[in-house]
């Protein structure tokens, strides 16, 4: 058995976060073509002509400042001259979306995304998802939920998205410590955070969470107790505590506002992992899949409990629908047998649209086997274990798994797979071993942030 040292070291590797199965890097772009998408959608359609239910994520890119932490698709503008045209934009792909679909279409999701989506104005913002919902049927407890920036979430914001039927916020703190919020260029006072949480209760937002970043430059133990401390005596019901991707190689500048040597790495990375989970958990969040916790009295804490959680584009949801629309720019969609991405540049996602067309640019069109490795790494992700298939279960994935297993992360009992309470910090290092895509096209360079 590894010291807890001597783990961390082994699987402190770049490892996908599998909010999808395959992962984006190994999606087969060869063998797709936008209108395979349109095709497999149109045969959703036909094939259930009471109608079709479906999550919708709406990408709203717009931030008037750089996070240099931030590995979201935006542009960095003060001109709000930029909104109407957007949303127009969005109300002509939905259009087309629209015309593909059955007549009756029940929303059972809806997420806003950004960017910042509390970069609209209220009135706008308004105005362009009422057109939206106008076209189809809402579900009577359908989830919507927003990213909420503290300082640009105002009282005609909260009140406006209320009003429509959204009862869930999440405001990205990720830290209170100003040395650390300096050199990600995110300030954002703590009162200003707790200003913003009460007025979204006091709107009627009836679940609140909060965003927490660990591995932050110039992140130290006292920060983290800090920051969780301030967190626990605003009683969130949902915490999200991520581990900094540090991938610039990606996101470009955006992500190189700050060495590399300010940032906490290994042991000392993990260390603040364990003080913040430690913290959280007594103070009654219970860890739920990788990276979440949650209050008893929330959602995603019942849906665990009851084995209905579920993770898509948009992270762990209570709500499984199959089919997930995305619109925007950048914006990923998931029909259950394809997915597709929209074009990740303004001016690409501008042009197809002037054109008439879905602004897709690339997707994956899933395979039989793709479907059955899909539904297992959901499984693990969601419940910490799985019936891994006879035919799944192939040499070289059996070797893995007993090289896991000898390490500690899991227990393989014939072909039922539980993951360990050491294993689950290391879920996505589990999922890799069942992920034949990477391992067909094994990457030469980092694709990936460290999985710890």
């Amino acid at each position: 058995m590894l010291s807890k040292k001597e783990r961390l070291q082994k699987y402190d590797v770049p490892v996908p976060r599998y909010t999808s199965y395959p992962t984006v890097p190994f999606w087969d772009e060869k063998k797709f073509h936008s209108s395979g998408w349109e095709q497999r959608l149109r045969a959703i359609s036909r094939a259930d002509k009471r109608g079709v239910n479906l999550a919708l994520y709406i990408h709203l890119p717009f931030c008037e400042s750089l996070c240099t932490f931030c590995g979201c698709n935006k542009r960095i503008t003060k001109n709000h001259g930029v909104e109407e045209p957007y949303l127009d934009a969005l109300r002509k792909e939905w259009a087309i979306y629209r015309a593909m679909l059955p007549d009756e279409v029940v929303v059972e999701e809806v997420h806003l995304g950004g960017g910042t989506p509390t970069f609209f104005a209220a009135d706008r913002l308004k105005a362009f998802l009422e057109d939206v919902f106008s076209t189809v049927t809402l579900h009577p407890e359908a989830q919507m939920s927003l990213e909420g920036h503290p300082n640009h979430t105002d009282e005609s914001h909260l009140n406006a998205l209320a009003s429509l039927g959204f009862k869930r916020i999440s405001f990205g703190v990720q830290d209170y410590d100003p040395v650390v919020q300096q050199a990600i260029h995110r300030m954002q006072s703590y009162e200003q955070v707790a200003k913003v949480t009460a007025r979204a209760r006091a709107n009627g937002f009836e679940f609140i969470s909060h965003d927490l970043v660990f591995g932050l430059p110039f992140q130290t133990q006292e920060a983290i107790r800090d920051s969780i401390q301030k967190t626990i005596a605003l009683k969130p019901d949902r915490i999200s505590f991520y581990s900094y991707a540090h991938v610039p190689w990606v996101k470009g500048t955006g992500q190189r506002g700050f060495s590399e040597e300010n940032l906490p790495r290994g042991q000392e990375k993990r260390a603040l992992y364990e003080l913040g989970k430690s913290m959280l958990e007594e103070a009654g969040y219970h860890e739920i899949g990788f990276d979440h916790f949650a209050l008893e009295t929330d959602e995603l804490f019942k849906a665990r409990q009851k084995g209905t959680l579920h993770r898509n584009f948009m992270g762990y949801t209570t709500t499984r629908s199959e089919h997930l629309i995305g619109l925007g720019v950048s914006a990923i969609g998931d029909i259950g047998t394809a997915y597709a991405q929209n074009e990740k540049t303004l001016e690409g996602y501008y042009a197809a649209l002037q054109e008439d067309r879905l602004p897709v640019f690339r997707g994956h069109l899933m395979t039989d086997r793709d479907l059955v490795l899909k539904k297992l790494i959901l499984d693990l992700m969601c419940r910490f274990t799985a019936q891994i298939p006879f035919l799944v279960l192939t040499e070289e994935v059996q070797n893995r798994f007993v090289a896991l297993e000898e390490d500690g992360l899991l227990l393989l009992q014939g072909n039922r797979l539980h993951v360990t309470e050491v294993g689950i910090p290391f879920i996505r290092n589990i999922c890799l071993a069942l992920d034949e895509r990477f391992w067909a096209n094994r990457p030469s360079n980092a694709l990936f942030s460290a999985g710890v």
